[in-house]
């Protein structure tokens, strides 16, 4: 009998005092053994809870139910089903936590619909008895395993509630035809009651992070403001949060509890004093300035009320907003979790899903209409979209993954990719590194979410300020630098066997003449200035030659610098000159 409560005392233990819960401390986020942890985290967006933006379909339809009722109306309900257990099915695997966890990052924020676990309202069989659904539990369960296999924390995130609970409806996929959670009690019960159903599954597994109550309530509750944005009570916020809390608690005391305020999460108004020992306070950020004024207020909230908080979500930027965010954060001591982690074409993610030309035809009849696409087409290229959400398929955006974690820890600049001399460097393969470092461009950041400042123009292939569009000259890696500006410059890291003097092609488009540019490297200039003629017009290339440039022996950080731009900029060839080889 000794043994066997023996061995269940240290099986008690393991889950509760390995790496133990997750849980407040005072003003800090700690694990079970009362260890200091920043979560460094993203948030799987996209998965289950579709947004338009993300599809690439919000001018058009933004939340999903208004995207799965165009797709049904393309290629009928058998089929829309068939593409969405493609979908989910390659959504988030146990690859994509694995490169999570190999690029640094360990923690996970789960976006959940409510409707992957139980039955709508105007679905159930019986008003106020809740039909559980496995779906939405399976594939939580797979993603926790996945996450405890890479000793990763999983924050459960009820991203859109019963009804929802926003009237930005792609966020919450609130349908205004339909009761909201905050105009239909019997709504609100479904949400407490899927926080019981999750409490008692999980209550015992310590790599469940947090609970993340409810994602970006917005709601105008006096009627007298948008989006809940001047609410000063928030009572029924508040309410719903305490009466999910106290359901919690009467099944599990381990986890910790995140709760989120009014207006994208940020409004507070009334919502203190705190009602659990064992919560945290989330808020959002997005396109503003990196300073300590930005977080001043939950700075505030975090000593009077001798709280943790936590960046809940962030991200949408430039890597130079990144950098600093991530900065301003840690020097703060408050973990952070950026947003999304897959996205049709995205720039500022850390992966991106290519866009097929079928599925533009398909995005093309939704917006303007047209002749309709067949239904196997349309289910074909949908299928094929599903597709390219494998890990595989997706292209990783390395420079984004660099500026989330190495730029944060250093100014050092590291090579894009290896460039041996003699030989042709495209423009857009500078090092990676910070702004001022690795390049320098003067549009590098959107500061201002009324203005939505782009920092790359182009829009394409790196998420830096330099400016990149594709590429039409006939030798090329697909893309070029383009809205070149006085002053900005571009390093590269290039090896060279012995010290060599080199002829440097320069390959250009320009509609005007009167650019110019320079070379340098860590000691200083090392070539003359030569000026960039017209090559008739900006996407037709044209070739000038910087003469004997010469560079030591092994690694050297070569700057190519535009004392005037208004050019586009392919690539430098470093060749030998033909006197030389004689």
């Amino acid at each position: 009998m000794k043994k066997i409560v023996l061995i269940a005392f240290i099986s008690f233990s393991f889950a509760s005092f390995g790496q133990g819960f997750l849980h407040r401390k005072g003003q800090e986020i700690v694990d079970g053994n009362d260890q200091k942890v920043i979560l460094r985290g993203l948030g799987l967006g996209g998965w289950m809870v579709q947004e338009g933006y993300m599809l690439q379909t919000g001018s058009f339809a933004g939340p999903q139910h208004m995207i799965k009722q165009k797709i049904t109306d393309l290629i009928g309900a058998k089929n829309t089903e068939e593409f969405y257990d493609a979908y989910k099915a390659n959504g988030i695997t146990k690859s994509d936590i694995d490169s999570l966890a190999a690029w640094g990052f360990n923690s996970v924020r789960l976006p959940m619909h409510y409707n992957l676990y139980t039955l709508p309202l105007e679905q159930e069989a019986v008003s106020g008895q809740n039909t559980w659904l496995e779906e939405g539990f399976k594939m939580t369960d797979d993603l926790l395993k996945w996450c405890a296999a890479n000793k990763i924390y999983l924050i459960l995130d009820l991203h859109a509630a019963p009804g929802g609970q926003g009237k930005d409806a792609n966020i919450s996929d609130h349908d205004p035809e339909k009761p909201s959670l905050w105009e239909s009690t019997a709504n609100q019960d479904k949400m407490v009651a899927l926080w019981e159903k999750l409490a008692v599954r999980y209550k015992n597994n310590p790599w469940i992070g947090a609970y993340d109550i409810i994602n970006e309530p917005n709601w105008n509750f006096t009627g007298t403001n948008q989006n809940g944005c001047d609410e000063m009570s928030n009572a029924p916020l508040k309410a719903l949060q305490v009466r999910v809390t106290n359901a919690i608690r009467a099944i599990d005391t381990n986890h910790l509890i995140f709760i989120e305020g009014n207006c994208w999460g940020n409004n507070y108004n009334g919502m203190f004093p705190l009602w659990d020992e064992n919560m945290a306070v989330s808020f959002h950020k997005y396109w503003n300035q990196n300073d300590t004024a930005s977080i001043q207020k939950m700075l505030d909230y975090r000593t009077q009320y001798n709280v943790p908080i936590w960046l809940g979500e962030s991200g949408e930027n430039s890597n130079v907003w990144f950098k600093e965010a991530i900065s301003l954060m840690e020097s703060n001591n408050i973990g952070w979790a950026f947003w999304p982690m897959k996205k049709i074409e995205s720039l500022a993610g850390v992966t991106s899903v290519t866009k097929t030309q079928e599925y533009d035809q398909l995005l093309e009849y939704w917006q303007n209409g047209g002749k309709k696409p067949t239904v196997d087409f349309a289910k074909n290229a949908l299928l094929q979209i599903a597709e390219n959400f494998k890990m595989k398929k997706l292209t990783i955006r390395h420079d984004v993954i660099d500026a989330m974690f190495r730029q944060v820890q250093t100014t050092e600049t590291k090579n894009y990719k290896n460039h041996s001399l003699p030989g042709r460097i495209f423009a857009t393969e500078y090092d990676l590194g910070q702004n001022g470092y690795a390049y320098l461009d003067k549009d590098v950041a959107n500061y201002d979410g009324t203005k939505f400042t782009k920092w790359n123009k182009g829009g394409m292939m790196r998420n830096d300020g330099v400016d990149i569009q594709s590429c039409n000259d006939a030798m090329t890696n697909g893309f070029h630098v383009a809205f070149i500006e006085d002053g900005e410059w571009l390093q590269y890291t290039v090896e060279v066997n012995a010290k060599t003097t080199f002829d440097v092609a320069i390959r250009y488009a320009s509609a005007v003449a009167g650019g110019k540019l320079y070379l340098e490297d860590e000691n200083g200039r090392i070539s003359e200035t030569i000026t960039i003629p017209s090559s008739g017009e900006i996407n037709n290339w044209k070739t000038v030659t910087l003469k004997n440039v010469v560079l030591k022996q092994g690694m050297n950080k070569v700057k190519v610098h535009f004392e005037k731009g208004n050019f586009n900029l392919n690539f430098l060839e470093f060749k030998i000159p033909v006197e030389l080889k004689k």
